[in-house]
């Protein structure tokens, strides 16, 4: 029984000595983290995200976190009366549908972020984009392609924007203040409306205007799969040179895409590198960052 004790404590002080050279080298580093996919919509899950969040302030990182909120959003709307609208699969976002929009991000998944980072004793902040201008953004006209006919047709989904420059200086004063700032995706626009953002989009923008070290998107798969059905095909390195093959290949597709695209901006823009990790597992964070395996798809350059 007590070899059975110490082997186990044992295993406890290796994982810890294992850390070591990643909290040194990460010490007083910017790490932008996205909240979304199973992190957000799970308590348990999400708990646990929050509390790794905050121990990683406690060794000495700089956590920054952005979260999203759109399968909150469409509930909200349902319970409100008001059917949502998509084209194409994108959300349309009318005056009565940003309100609501507002509501939801600001006013509910914001605060219960802040709340959560609270209650592990750690000290959260939250903001949106419209505070002191921190995302300046314009309205965007997307562009899709109709499979069938090939053309591309120009699709206005309302009050959706795309940023225009991030205004950093409020997270850095939070930062600097040993703050967890937690930022909701919505950005002004020149007239002072309110626009809808991309979260993914908004992380990976302010973590290359921070200089973080890394920008962590948590979403609901393992990473990378060459094989979407099979878990052991996980790509764990990748580097931005082999991702047009993979996109070519198929290997990379539909909503990975745009995670991948923003995760190679980011790098582009001075970040580190970028990762995508499940959220739906335990301490994800805290095995990506401090082991030398990691756990979920690695993109560097």
């Amino acid at each position: 029984m007590i070899l059975i004790y110490l082997c186990g404590t044992m295993e406890k002080v290796n994982i810890l000595v294992e850390a070591l050279p990643y909290i040194k080298k990460f010490y007083n580093k910017k790490v932008m983290i996205k909240y979304g996919g199973h992190a957000m919509v799970d308590e348990e899950a999400m708990a646990s995200t929050v509390r790794d969040t905050v121990l990683l302030k406690y060794v000495g990182m700089q956590p920054i976190v952005v979260h999203g909120g759109g399968p909150e959003i469409t509930r909200s709307m349902k319970k409100l009366g008001k059917e949502p609208k998509f084209i194409k699969g994108l959300r349309v976002t009318d005056e009565e549908t940003m309100r609501i929009v507002k509501m939801v991000l600001v006013g509910n998944i914001n605060t219960d972020i802040v709340s959560q980072i609270c209650l592990h004793d750690g000290k959260g902040a939250g903001l949106s984009g419209k505070d002191n201008k921190l995302i300046e953004a314009c309205k965007k006209i997307h562009k899709i392609k109709d499979e069938e006919t090939g053309e591309i047709e120009e699709v206005d989904l309302g009050l959706v924007g795309e940023i225009k420059k991030i205004n950093p200086e409020i997270l850095k004063m939070y930062t600097e203040n040993d703050f967890i700032p937690v930022i909701s995706p919505i950005g002004i626009a020149e007239n002072g409306n309110t626009l809808n953002l991309n979260a993914d989009t908004v992380a990976g923008s302010i973590a290359g205007e921070v200089d973080a070290e890394k920008l962590i998107i948590l979403t609901d798969v393992p990473g990378v799969l060459r094989d979407p059905n099979d878990p052991s095909t996980l790509i764990q390195r990748m580097h931005i040179d082999e991702i047009p093959a993979l996109i070519e290949e198929g290997v990379i597709t539909g909503g990975m895409i745009p995670k991948i695209e923003t995760c190679v901006e980011a790098i582009n823009n001075g970040v580190k590198s970028a990762h995508i990790l499940d959220g739906r597992m335990k301490h994800t964070l805290l095995l990506e960052i401090f082991t030398k395996e990691g756990i979920g798809t690695m993109i560097y350059k």
